[in-house]
């Protein structure tokens, strides 16, 4: 891998999925690179309306779930988007070659307005295309996504194929996705058929990064399962979404196949594989919640690491924005 880039949003509090999901696997890849920039998007996080409350302490946290995760910012950049000017600038040139027909087909914009499309707001719409901007600013060659915002990279490489077709230069490289584990996509504990969200209402259907070890023993015997035994074989929970998403869980945590996990409870009542679970998953986010406290008590450093972060960004973007101007005739 030459370049990675990746990122989460400061929309509230962050949580188990953005670590199992995103975060966790950032940490392994970021010695795998050759060069790696994890950007905290507060310019994404405009596109709906309640999303900028609280935005600045929202981007500390995002920074401190990052460092206390394991992303060590010598070798990696971490960086608020906002504090690179050339991801609106590049975005823009974007939105002026990217055919509405590509943005009508994201099926992202279709389910967060909702049946409001008509007052959903421009940015919403032109999401994706600032996430490409995100991506190809950097000649990132490697994206790491999740199964929602799969195609949003398609189209991030669509545009990148178009650009250089439009003017006759490879200046875009076109990112691959890259996509891990069994618990990419962690759903809400308390439905399995709904991604596990900061959003929802009920604060029983995530766990925080921030959440204290009987917190979370709470709200994992809270988490809805239903009354048959755990199989012999993660294929037995076919039609049981609650219960393959805590299997999820607990492999990814315990570094074990489904299929492992359902061997080791087999036969047993959700009562002991959640307590299990719920040490297990202390066992990792408690000490993290403690780490991020701290670096939340020092926001110095913290600027200090995304300004050393956003002076990387901004030497690549600047560079890469010369040949952009000049292949479309900017002076």
């Amino acid at each position: 891998m030459q370049r990675i880039l990746s990122g989460v949003r400061p929309t509230g509090g962050i949580h188990l999925g953005n670590y199992l999901g995103a975060i966790r696997n950032w940490v392994t890849m970021q010695h795998q690179a050759k060069e790696s920039l994890f950007c905290i998007v507060d310019m994404h996080a405009l596109t709906t309306l309640d999303a900028s409350e609280n935005l600045a302490e929202n981007t500390y946290t995002i920074a401190a779930a990052y460092l206390s995760a394991g992303i060590d910012p010598d070798r990696s950049s971490i960086f608020a988007q906002s504090h690179v000017p050339a991801h609106t600038e590049l975005s823009w040139i974007f939105s002026c070659i990217t055919p509405l027909g590509w943005l009508n087909r994201m099926t992202q914009f279709k389910e967060k307005a909702g049946k409001h499309k008509d007052l959903a707001c421009l940015g919403l719409y032109a999401y994706p295309v600032l996430m490409a901007a995100d991506i190809l600013l950097y000649k990132a060659t490697h994206v790491p996504v999740g199964e929602d915002q799969k195609q949003h990279l398609e189209l991030a490489r669509d545009i990148a194929g178009a650009f250089n077709r439009r003017f006759g230069e490879d200046l875009f490289p076109i990112p691959e996705p890259m996509i891990f584990g069994t618990a990419t996509r962690v759903m809400s504990l308390r439905d399995g058929t709904s991604k596990m969200s900061k959003s929802d209402i009920s604060e029983y259907s995530r766990i925080e990064l921030l959440d204290t070890a009987d917190t979370v023993a709470q709200k994992i015997r809270k988490a809805k399962t239903d009354m048959e035994p755990l199989p012999d074989t993660f294929s037995g929970l076919e039609h049981r979404p609650e219960a393959q998403n805590l299997v999820n869980i607990y492999a990814t945590l315990a570094n074990m196949s489904p299929d492992a996990v359902c061997q080791e409870f087999a036969g047993e009542n959700f009562s002991p594989f959640k307590h299990k679970l719920a040490e297990l998953m202390a066992e990792t986010i408690v000490p993290m919640g403690e780490k991020m406290r701290q670096y939340l008590s020092d926001k110095a450093e913290l600027d200090r690491i995304m300004k050393k972060g956003a002076h990387r960004a901004n030497e690549l973007a600047t560079a890469h924005m010369i040949d952009v101007r000049r292949a479309i005739g900017i002076i």
